[in-house]
């Protein structure tokens, strides 16, 4: 891959992977057996946490997209972060259309999955399912997924797998059970599926979060993976002496600049918008020294083709 020195210009940013703490994500962690006695989960539980509560999704929206002016973000894609909660993130979209791009969990082993990313998709007017397989254990080559994808195609919209290391930090605060199962979490599952529908974007947060090199060997494969750029990237802690550049490199001499996608994981407020994972990022492309029509991909048009203008 070809790199030289640029200064950063004034390039447009998107980021594409934020979540969505609704009051309906709240309610859904209260219920849990294991989370402390409250009498209101929308306000009561983000107290506990020391956040601030998210109010109505309007509202939450209008935080959003102030928080998004206050960093100088074009658009986000905002993720509804349990599955049934569809409906917040898409009174957020129709609130702010232009600033707002709709995502939503998606339980593919569940009787009502095909209709319900149908019904996300169409009537919400969301952009991309996401499926957390070591979540909701189950495998990714499974027909289950497939026909999800067969939905997704129809409708021309995206999917979001998260693979690898599988970390919910709300739940470990709260002292939640995981039981996740990371085995599922294989990239090199969605291979056959994500080639048996070429329409359909894949993007895979965290580069792979662990699983690096069977996202590349998947993306090498299949030329509808994409990775996002995502969070702290904590999992290199299992890699001695791997640094975000060499990700960044080595992610982008296998899938070039088109597939790799800025992503910040921002999530609940006060924190708002984490601008220190963008200039961590930005710091790395300069020293890549990545070409300034590279970083413009990275960081805003790639968004822009995949979730539309």
């Amino acid at each position: 891959m070809k790199y030289h020195a640029s200064v950063m210009s004034a390039a447009v940013i998107n980021d594409a992977h934020c979540h969505f703490f609704s009051r309906r994500f709240f309610e859904v962690l209260a219920a849990d057996p294991g989370s402390p006695p409250i009498q209101d989960p929308g306000t009561d539980l983000p107290c506990a946490l020391g956040w601030d509560p998210p109010g109505q999704p309007i509202e939450l929206a209008d935080r959003w997209v102030a928080e998004l002016d206050a960093h100088g973000i074009a658009r986000a894609a905002v993720m509804a972060s349990v599955p049934g909660d569809e409906s917040s993130v898409a009174a957020a979209v129709a609130r702010h259309p232009e600033r707002l791009v709709g995502m939503f969990m998606l339980d593919p082993t569940k009787p009502d999955a095909a209709a319900r990313a149908t019904r996300g998709l169409t009537e919400y007017k969301l952009r991309c399912v996401c499926l957390f397989p070591a979540m909701h254990r189950y495998a990714l080559d499974h027909e289950q997924v497939e026909a999800v994808f067969r939905v997704v195609a129809e409708h021309r919209g995206a999917i979001f797998v998260h693979c690898g290391v599988l970390s919910v930090g709300v739940r470990k605060k709260l002292g939640l059970s995981h039981r996740f199962d990371v085995r599922f979490g294989n990239p090199l599952a969605l291979v056959q599926v994500a080639l048996a529908h070429p329409g359909v974007p894949v993007i895979i947060p965290h580069f792979g979060a662990g699983f690096l090199r069977e996202t590349l060997m998947a993306g090498d494969l299949c030329p509808t993976v994409h990775v996002d750029t995502s969070s702290s990237n904590a999992w290199m802690k299992y890699f001695p002496g791997l640094r975000l550049e060499d990700v960044f490199r080595q992610a982008l001499e296998v899938l070039g600049a088109d597939r790799v996608i800025f992503g910040s994981d921002s999530s609940f407020f006060p924190r708002g918008w984490q601008r220190s994972v963008y200039e961590q990022q930005v710091a790395v492309m300069d020293e890549l020294g990545l070409v300034e029509d590279a970083r413009q991909r990275i960081l805003g048009k790639n968004f822009t083709r995949l979730f539309g203008p």
